[in-house]
């Protein structure tokens, strides 16, 4: 025989043991998901609450202040592009699928006449990213387990600080946005100039409906007025977003990590099965094999 019984034991306990593994990561994945879940439903309300107000605030101060954080550029000739994704593997296509509408936008804005400067938030992005020869001008790396408001803070103000310096002129965010364990969206988002941002075009979702079924606005009265208002919300607004970001990509990666997990561990199963037949197969050509070796034997004797 090609592949002896013992041949095939070793490549089913080589299997179970693999088996093994992925069952305990997609325990692992499934705990730290449960956690990532809660953490995004504390975060959502007051990020939307930041957001919506930082959109009210630029409708009701007319013309956007003349700050540097909120000065829109002449021109956009440099477009920052930051993709958010995981420091591991094993996720399935969580980390490709945010690298690649990353590095397609680049190719929109260079066929426009930009340049594109990509910053990459995840040792996965970071690699692939290097790999097409797209070397991030900053990585920002383990923390996508779990990461934390300063380490927003920090993504944010490098970039808010390219942006003021002028060596940007467009800040934009790419990552999975968390639907449920089996769907991430990869979402992309514009932070910066405001007067472009994705924050002024967003539906006021929450909105009383009024008489006539259109969404009611709610009269606010400012103090200080709403230009200064601006000024201290733009920072926190650019920081919340990044922060949200991060968290729907972590939840979106462990839902990711679960599911393949899950699936190499029924892939698994299947092979095990198929492995058993081939084993059972191949003991039963071997007692055949012997018996058929008796028989002639006996009959050389008779």
């Amino acid at each position: 025989m090609a592949t002896s019984q013992r041949d095939v034991r070793n490549r089913i306990d080589s299997v179970k043991n693999i088996q093994k593994i992925t069952r305990a990561m997609e325990m692992v994945a499934a705990a730290r998901l449960r956690r990532a879940e809660q953490r995004i439903e504390a975060l959502r309300p007051y990020a939307d609450a930041i957001r919506r107000m930082t959109r009210d605030a630029a409708r009701a101060a007319g013309s956007v202040p003349r700050v540097p954080i909120l000065t829109e550029h002449e021109q956009t000739n440099n477009v920052a592009l930051l993709v958010v994704a995981g420091d591991r593997g094993l996720a399935g296509a969580f980390n490709s699928n945010a690298v690649r509408a990353g590095v397609a936008a680049g190719r929109e804005q260079g066929a426009e006449g930009r340049t594109v400067s990509y910053y990459a938030s995840g040792r996965r992005p970071a690699s692939s990213l290097a790999f097409r020869g797209l070397d991030p001008v900053q990585s920002f790396t383990g923390f996508s387990d779990r990461p934390s408001y300063a380490d927003a803070r920090r993504i944010a103000e490098r970039l808010m600080a390219a942006y003021v310096d002028g060596d940007v002129d467009q800040v934009e965010i790419f990552y999975n946005g968390y639907i449920s364990p089996l769907t991430q969206v990869i979402r992309r988002e514009t932070l910066l100039p405001l007067q472009r941002a994705t924050v002024l075009a967003e539906d006021e979702q929450d909105a009383e409906a009024g008489p006539d079924g259109s969404p009611r606005r709610i009269t606010v009265e400012y103090e200080p007025d709403p230009d200064e208002i601006l000024k201290r919300l733009v920072p926190d607004y650019v920081e919340i977003s990044i922060y949200r970001a991060l968290l729907e990509s972590t939840a979106s990666e462990h839902g990711a990590r679960m599911t393949a997990m899950r699936n190499a561990s029924q892939n698994a199963s299947t092979v095990i099965e198929d492995l058993t037949l081939e084993m059972n197969r191949a003991r039963q050509a071997e007692i055949t094999q012997e018996i058929l070796e008796v028989v002639a034997g006996a009959e050389g004797l008779g």
